[in-house]
């Protein structure tokens, strides 16, 4: 730890903030004007990467680098103004969250085309032609490149600057992201500004992607990478605000460069090794942030936002052909097994339908009910399963394990909890998604405990349970009885409590309803069951490892919650076994089965906004009207 590398680091550090400026700046315009959650654009970050790859070689890698690069950033903007015409503007009436289900389909439906297009390998670009070469500073050489890259992140930041300051066209930018329904009613023509936002928030992150290609390679990983840390960006330096994305891009690129630096550092006689927490570093900032200043470093409070959607009705309660239809469903399970002899696979398929039910339905009981959006839910999943593991190998009965391994997931939603339930909207939702990632790195990089990367095998379930029917009968009376729990606390006094919270806080809180508390006993709830469908997770599969509670777990819960439709009580269990099933199915019968996923989510949210149950019981509701019934 000497001060030239120390000098190194930062210069370091500060071509790193340049190149997450540019795919943040990107993401920022289009959250704060549009307000859509958009996870594609990490695939327009690797986009760029990609096509600069193929025109540097098109053009010539001495004469056409540069120019490859332009053209990848304004190509890539191209595709973004496409996307926006052709799929969100049709969607711009559906829930926000819908919107972001429909990113998500994108990003599955670009990475197939990537792969199809520039195969799986890694692919590695020229050198840039006059910066091929290093300087020297303080005896150590530095990257011409990323000389650089240090100044083309100020040289946007000022054009940015003064495209938004000091022209008409900025003015709305800026008036859109404070409120964009005043905009309209004012007389302004939404649809091109958003056409034009988005088209140059692609167009930056294509620059971004571009400007990596001397680098790092191009691979088919950097789309859901990219996403997260541009994320953690806007949200740390405030929605909407581009000065505020650079500052949050520089402050957590050198606390990364520092920790690189500080390596392993004795403590009170034990090691730490600084350098493990460039893995979770900007989630740890943005926890922080989002704790002491809930709208970012230079952001503002957002302003109301007047939803397009129709009004959520009240919870029906269950008529009597529901209740008989219910009762025949679950007859039914009971019968899978005797129907599976012939298919023992059926039986593991019908175990993982039956634990993506319990978890997307702990989910939406915080996002539903509650109205508390979670881009983390995965970390109550994951901790219900290494506490059962955990709990396995310390000696105690599967029984034992099972029971208390739930207990341990709403330990962790108790303490998170604490601190989510003073947010609200967006910034709830990241700071689920930080806390998540924190859980991740701890159980990557905790070798001596959880296994690290590897994960924690044997954790098989008890004798009697160790064939398949014994088990599918378990985790079928687990979930059903999770399930009818959940239902039933909707409709006790708690339920309508939690409800009238998430409808109305002021007028709740005036009649002596505590929301606060009530949302975060929703949120240990919810946690405990997570944790314990995280727990038959376990068993089920006699391994686990750090997977278990990515992000990409998260995602995958909030896609069966959304597609099944978040203001019906079923819908979270169509919606799991929808799309679990349709991955499953997809999965093994063709090499781009993303592609396929992505194309039937897109077709289902353009046919059910509301998601499948929303969309039948909409279209009942007006047959009904209409004199059908």
């Amino acid at each position: 730890m000497d001060f030239s590398g120390f000098i190194v680091q930062l210069l370091n550090g500060l071509a790193g903030a340049s190149s997450l400026f540019l795919v943040s700046a990107g993401l920022s315009l289009i959250f704060g004007v549009t307000r859509i959650v958009n996870f594609a654009h990490g695939s327009f970050f690797m986009l760029g990467i990609f096509m600069a790859y193929s025109l540097a070689a098109l053009l010539g890698q001495r004469l056409g680098f540069w120019p490859a690069l332009l053209l990848a950033a304004l190509a890539t903007g191209a595709l973004g103004a496409l996307v926006e015409v052709l799929l969100l503007r049709r969607i711009y009436r559906a829930p926000e969250l819908f919107q972001l289900l429909a990113t998500f389909a994108l990003v599955l439906i670009i990475e197939d085309a990537v792969l199809w297009f520039w195969g799986p390998e890694e692919l590695l670009g020229p050198r840039a032609p006059g910066l091929s070469g290093a300087v020297d500073i303080l005896g150590r050489q530095f990257p011409s490149y990323d000389l650089f890259l240090i100044v083309v992140g100020p040289v946007v930041l000022g054009l940015l600057w003064l495209l938004l300051k000091r022209t008409r066209w900025g003015t709305l930018v800026r008036a859109a992201t404070q409120d964009r329904e005043m905009l309209g009613a004012l007389g302004v023509r939404q649809a091109r500004l958003f056409t034009a936002v988005f088209a140059l928030g692609a167009l930056l992150a294509g620059l971004g992607g571009a400007l990596q290609l001397p680098r790092e390679p191009a691979t088919l990983e950097l789309d859901l990478n990219t996403i997260g840390a541009a994320f953690v960006v806007v949200v740390v330096g405030g929605m909407g605000s581009i000065p505020g994305a650079y500052l949050a891009a520089l402050l957590i690129a050198e606390l990364k460069a520092l920790c690189i630096w500080l390596g392993v550092v004795e403590l009170w006689g034990y090691g730490v090794s600084f350098s493990r927490l460039t893995l979770v570093v900007e989630f740890l900032v943005m926890a922080v942030v989002l704790v002491l200043r809930p709208w970012g470093l230079m952001g503002r409070p957002q302003g109301p936002g007047r939803a397009n959607a129709a009004p959520e009705a009240p919870l029906r309660a269950s008529g009597r052909w529901q209740r008989g239809a219910g009762a025949a469903l679950l007859a039914g399970l009971v019968l899978v097994p005797l129907f599976a002899a012939g298919s023992p696979y059926l039986t593991v398929l019908m175990i993982d339908l039956l634990i993506a039910a319990l978890f997307a339905v702990s989910l939406h009981f915080i996002m539903g009910p509650a109205g508390m959006h979670s881009f983390g839910h995965a970390a109550y999943f994951g901790l219900g399963a290494y506490a059962a593991a955990l709990l396995l190998r310390a000696g105690l009965a599967m029984e034992a394990a099972l029971a208390l391994a739930p207990v341990a997931a709403a330990a962790g939603a108790l303490l998170y909890g604490w601190f989510c339930v003073r947010l609200s909207g967006v910034y709830l939702a990241m700071l689920t998604l930080a806390f998540a990632q924190i859980t991740w790195a701890i159980c990557y990089q905790w070798d001596g405990v959880t296994g690290g990367s590897n994960g924690l095998t044997g954790v098989w379930p008890a004798p009697w349970l160790a064939g398949q029917r014994s088990y599918y009968y378990l985790t079928l009376a687990l979930v059903a009885a999770g399930l009818l729990l959940l239902r039933r606390m909707l409709f006790a006094p708690f339920g309508y409590a939690l409800r009238a919270g998430r409808d109305s806080a002021l007028r709740a809180e005036a009649i002596g309803i505590d929301v606060r508390r009530l949302q975060w006993t929703a949120f240990v709830i919810a946690g405990l069951l997570a944790g314990l469908s995280g727990a038959l997770f376990a068993f089920s599969k006699g391994s686990i490892s750090p997977e278990t509670l990515h992000v990409v777990r998260s995602v995958d819960g909030l896609v069966m919650v959304l597609l099944g439709g978040l203001q019906t009580l079923a819908g979270p269990v169509v919606g799991a076994v929808t799309f679990t099933w349709l991955h499953d199915t997809v999965a093994r019968n063709t090499d781009y089965w993303r592609a396929l996923l992505g194309a039937i989510m897109l077709a289902l949210v353009l046919l059910f906004p509301q998601g499948i149950v929303g969309g039948i019981r909409q279209g009942w509701d007006r047959w009904r009207a209409g004199g059908g019934a």
